[in-house]
């Protein structure tokens, strides 16, 4: 037996909206055997734009029942039923949900007449009920209404039932066929083509842009395990309305992927990414040359187009970094900006500054370009050697002087045997201190597939 199923609501995500109306159809496979509908008092105000929609007021549900006066009866009308519905992960868990809070759980197969109304009638224009409908003549007097729009679908699913040649039906209620669980207009045969290896994936919308991006393990386990669940949150549920197409990038390893991740959120800033569009570099030290000559230290907010000497995640550790670098070569605290009186500096009160004017130029600025070597030398430049995407190859990650340079495949009998050959096999990236910590913890875990370049120290810095 099959449940076919409508509602009207007052928005479009069960955890924060009401059920105003439900229509069921009970289907034999041949015909509806029984029909119930009710309003439903979802004890909010309706919207008045979905007001306008339906057709249905705060006045018509005021007296109506509350759902969980109705919630024995729907349950019993479900439970052990095939939940059929358009769009069915939208009614599904609206209907789950607030028969949850009434202390009923609903489990069930579940069948979505877009989705086999693609399959089972392929090559029409729009597979939306309203244009389905107009398109195979089924009547509906009351579009927008439960009963209108349960007992329309009910009429869809018997001409699918009959149309069905295929057994497309049969083959979505089998257990390992999971695809009433994927989202209305992603076609299946997109799942089944993604690759079970390291790499990034892709969500698109309707007209090919990409609202979503995401790394894996395992691609397709992990696409698939978006589409796991019945989660009623609003995000939820829009993000997989507006799901089409899914495509990916194969990588030779985790960590490759989790770079890419992070490259590709910043290029493309997906409608659905969230945690990685907030990184990026808080602080950085600055060097800079002042009216007299002398180079000058400061630690700043970053600025995506200036050079920094080393970026930072808090103002803190700049600061930290900077007084090491005055304590250790005894720069001047006031040409560092970490004295702002007017007083001279602690080298200045003894034995004269650079502040005082007793330390020349060039004298000064030597200890400066020493200070610099040391932070250079304590940044390391080193590459991640690891597996690639074919038996042929591997893939490389560079860190150059503590900072993110770039990533690529090597094929494995070419040469690199310096910095300078490496990386003219990689594609240069922007990077942040994410994807810089990531890449050095994975060194530390895995020192093996760490290599080391040492490059002959400069002893000059450029001034910005």
């Amino acid at each position: 037996m099959y449940a076919i199923v409508d509602i009207e609501t007052t928005g479009g995500h069960a955890s924060a909206n009401g059920i105003t109306e439900i229509a069921i159809c009970i289907h034999d496979g041949n015909a509806v055997v029984k029909r119930y509908q009710t309003l439903v008092n979802p004890h909010k105000e309706i919207p008045i734009y979905i007001q306008a929609l339906t057709g249905i007021s705060n006045d018509m549900v005021q007296n109506a029942p509350s759902f969980g006066q109705v919630a024995h009866e729907i349950y019993q009308l479900l439970n052990g039923q095939i939940f059929v519905a358009h769009n069915v992960n939208f009614d599904y868990s609206f209907v789950r949900y607030h028969l949850g809070i009434a202390g009923y759980e609903l489990q069930s197969n579940k069948l979505c007449t877009v989705r086999l109304g693609r399959k089972i009638l392929p090559g029409l224009p729009s597979y939306s009920l309203g244009k389905l409908c107009r398109h195979l003549g089924i009547e509906n007097d009351s579009r927008h209404r439960a009963a209108g729009d349960a007992s329309a679908t009910a009429t869809l699913f018997t001409l699918l039932l009959q149309s069905d040649k295929d057994n497309h039906i049969k083959a979505a209620l089998k257990v390992t066929s999971k695809e009433q669980v994927l989202p209305p207009h992603l076609p299946k045969a997109t799942i089944v083509n993604l690759p079970s290896t390291p790499g990034v994936y892709y969500f698109h919308d309707d007209k090919g842009k990409v609202i979503y991006v995401g790394k894996a393990k395992n691609i397709k386990k992990r696409v698939c395990s978006h589409f796991t669940g019945n989660n009623p949150g609003l995000q939820r549920q829009e993000f997989l309305r507006n799901i089409y197409q899914v495509t990916h990038q194969v990588c030779g390893t985790e960590l490759v992927a989790f770079v890419l991740e992070a490259i590709e959120i910043k290029r493309l800033w997906p409608k659905y990414n969230r945690s990685l569009k907030r990184f990026e570099h808080a602080y950085g030290l600055y060097i800079f040359e002042d009216q007299r000559g002398y180079l000058r230290l400061a630690v700043d907010k970053y600025r995506k187009h200036n050079q920094t000497i080393y970026t930072c995640n808090s103002l803190l550790e700049g600061y930290n970094l900077l007084n090491h670098l005055i304590e250790t070569f005894g720069l001047c605290p006031k040409l560092c900006f970490i004295q702002t009186n007017n007083q001279p500096c602690v080298n200045g009160k003894e034995s004269g500054c650079a502040c005082t004017g007793h330390v020349s130029v060039d004298d000064y600025n030597k200890k400066v370009n020493y200070a610099l070597d040391e932070l250079k030398d304590a940044l390391p430049t080193f590459a991640i050697s690891d597996a690639g995407r074919t038996h042929d190859e591997h893939s490389c990650i560079l860190i150059e002087k503590g900072k993110f340079y770039g990533m690529g495949y090597i094929a494995d009998d070419a040469e690199a045997n310096n910095l300078h050959q490496l990386k003219t096999y990689l594609t240069p990236y922007p990077g942040n201190d994410y994807i810089k910590t990531m890449v050095s913890n994975y060194a530390a875990k895995f020192p093996e597939r760490k290599v080391v370049f040492v490059e002959e120290s400069e002893k000059t810095y450029e001034v910005s």
